[in-house]
């Protein structure tokens, strides 16, 4: 029998080092505060040591900015206990608005760890309690910021075990290794138009944040160089240049967070049927995802990664936590090849391989391929319009250039209304419902027919025209809805019958066959 542990401290701990734990992080939040002064000397080296009211009033306040994230922080450090006992998890913190909070240990769905750069320099990290809620607000998470590598550890083994108390829970095998970090995968890293974003918000924030402190960049020597050797080149090349160098720079951002995300990475199946993520080069995170609330996989291929034949896989699991939550912990893998990505989905599941494979899905009907096309014209036609109109009012040139932007857009928006097409397809697959759909990211979802609660259909005004629906299969895990786009009436209700009996007759209305409209 394990008695009550004091909230002070974990069961597992000394007095001695919880006062060294503190000790840390007390240092932790006092290191908060050398950012503003790291500024003040970089603005000084920027600006050959010149300074002026301007300089002192921002980095002032950035600097009560950090003393009060740090004072913050260290107010959470004093007042935060927490208790394990064998029915209940514990948590009490604040000063002014006080929390008393506790959790039956039973609800606990996943523990998982994370420990930013911070974190790493002093050897802790922080546990996360994860209760399976959907809630947005962040004051309705369990978690304890800042306590040791072997204490985290420690305690998620024990809430675990606790948790676990009576229950017949599966045997990993020796290894229980499914996928690790293999280097040659780097070369997926550039394939993301998020580099290229990246680089614009920070070229932007780092400017403004210039702009405040009156330090022009553009009139920064090196720029003046720049401007001296192309100034005089022509419109086009110069355009031609900056979009070559921005996409260099990122592609190298691009894979600089691959290796940050990826590096150390490793998903492995433990003891207690529990699948866990480990990766992070700066800042590491563990994953915890139960098998028992695995309802499927999503296997994901963006337009650059399928042109180098490569994939994501993600879980389709309960227990994750709010939508964004869901989208950062639900990684299985990195970017990988296609065949790698397939071949952990076919481990991870016990149906075995070919469960997320497209080929012999359902074809939808022609009349969602004429949905696409139709809707590329659309498009082509209105940027057309667009520029043409501007063309009438500014200039002969824009009436020309409509004209090339519809003979270069046609073609293309037509393949991708084409490729949208192929990439639709739907099946039955054992208990599991196949549904594939996308080209910019083309996504194949596997969901089990258990975890459909319910059943949603739309129909635009198009779609009723054509005798088409879209069929949403609701769920608590993952997205909350997986779609079936496009597919025939019939279709639709024998697919919704097939996965789930029953579930949707009830909302059916049979018309017999004298009444049914021409």
């Amino acid at each position: 029998m394990m008695a009550n542990t004091d909230v002070r401290r974990p069961a597992h701990a000394a007095g001695r080092d919880w006062e060294r734990l503190n000790g840390r992080l007390l240092l932790v939040n006092l290191s908060i505060l050398a950012a503003p002064l790291a500024m003040f000397f970089a603005s000084l080296a920027i600006t050959g040591g010149k300074t002026n009211l301007q300089i002192i009033i921002t980095l002032g306040s950035l600097f009560v900015t950090f003393l009060v994230i740090s004072g913050i922080g260290l107010m959470r450090l004093f007042t935060t206990r927490f208790r394990l006992t064998e029915e209940r998890f514990e948590l009490h913190s604040g000063l002014v608005f006080r929390s008393r909070r506790s959790i039956p240990v039973a609800r606990i769905r996943g523990v998982d760890m994370t420990a930013n750069p911070v974190h790493r320099l002093f050897g802790l990290t922080t546990l996360r309690l994860d209760t399976g809620e959907q809630s947005d607000n962040a004051g309705r998470r369990f978690s304890l910021d800042g306590i040791t590598r072997a204490d985290a550890r420690e305690l998620r083994r024990r809430i675990i075990a606790l948790r676990d108390a009576g229950q017949a829970r599966p045997v990993a095998d020796s290894d229980g290794r499914l996928c690790e970090l293999d280097w040659s995968w780097l070369r997926y890293g550039p394939l993301t138009v998020w580099g290229v974003g990246g680089v614009l918000i920070a070229a932007s924030s780092v400017y403004r944040t210039l702009h405040e402190m009156q330090v022009d960049p553009l009139e920064w020597g090196i720029v003046k160089d720049l401007q001296n050797r192309f100034g005089s080149v022509p419109l086009w090349y110069g355009i031609l240049v900056c979009v070559v160098v921005l996409v260099a720079l990122g592609m190298a951002g691009s894979t600089a967070t691959f290796i940050e995300n990826w590096y150390g990475y490793e998903l492995r199946r433990e003891d207690g049927g529990i699948l866990r993520v480990r990766r992070g080069l700066f800042a590491t995170r563990s994953v915890s995802i139960e098998e028992q609330r695995l309802r499927g996989l999503e296997l994901v291929e963006p337009i650059p990664l399928r042109w180098a034949k490569g994939a994501k896989l993600n879980a389709v699991a309960s227990g994750l936590g709010n939508l964004e939550d869901n989208r950062r912990r639900r990684g299985l893998t990195p970017p990988v090849p296609r065949g790698e990505a397939l071949r952990v989905a076919a481990e991870t599941l016990p149906v075995g391989p070919g469960l997320i494979e497209r080929q012999g899905l359902t074809r939808h009907p022609q009349a969602a391929m004429w949905r696409r096309v139709n809707r590329a014209l659309l498009w082509t036609a209105l940027i057309i319009a667009v520029q043409i109109g501007l063309g009438v009012w500014l200039g002969s040139w824009l009436i020309v250039m409509g004209i090339f932007s519809g003979a270069v857009l046609l073609p293309l928006l037509i393949g991708f209304a084409l490729d949208a097409y192929r990439a639709l397809g739907h099946g039955i697959r054992g208990r599991y419902l196949i549904a594939s759909s996308g080209t910019f990211a083309r996504r194949t979802a596997a969901l089990q027919c258990d975890g459909i609660i319910g059943w949603t259909i739309t129909r635009s005004a198009f779609q009723r025209r054509k005798g088409l629906l879209t069929l949403g299969a609701t769920t608590a895990a993952g997205d909350g809805v997986y779609k079936v786009h496009d597919v025939t009436e019939s279709q639709g209700i024998a697919l919704a019958e097939t996965a789930v009996p029953r579930l949707l007759a009830p909302f059916v209305e049979r018309v017999p066959d004298g009444h049914r409209p021409h």
